[in-house]
């Protein structure tokens, strides 16, 4: 028993460290993926994980798989976020037509507030025009 723990212990010291990569692992396509509209991997979206892998056989679809759920919830969290966003940029174009119409209402009353021209003048403008 001692002798064989003596020769493991042996074997671990004359080859202490393994040579281990330091490299970041690319998937295999991923740059064609990217470049052809896909997704990074096979299995970021897809019938592949999307649909189930199985079905009873009377049929009915098997129940939906944790992962499966998972990508659910978060697909309809991001869906509301869009909706959201999407109504406060209506809200925001809608109060700044509000306040564009409000200055031209504003500037248009100021205009009709300055003194009008009286006698020669106003015989002139309305010959000119």
């Amino acid at each position: 028993m001692a002798a064989s723990v003596r020769t493991l212990c042996r074997s671990v010291l004359m080859h202490p460290g393994r040579r281990l990569s330091t490299t970041c692992g690319v998937q295999a396509g991923e740059k064609w993926r990217k470049e052809h509209g896909l997704a990074r991997s096979g299995t970021e979206y897809g019938p592949l994980t999307d649909l189930p892998d199985w079905s009873f056989a009377d049929g009915r679809p098997a129940p939906p798989m944790k992962g499966q759920l998972k990508r659910r919830q978060e697909r309809e969290a991001l869906s509301r976020r869009i909706v959201m966003l999407n109504s406060e940029i209506d809200k925001g174009i809608q109060t700044w037509e509000e306040k564009q119409n409000e200055a031209k209402r504003i500037e248009e009353h100021k205009k009709s507030q300055l003194l009008k021209p009286k006698g020669k003048l106003l015989m002139k403008k309305k010959a000119t025009v």
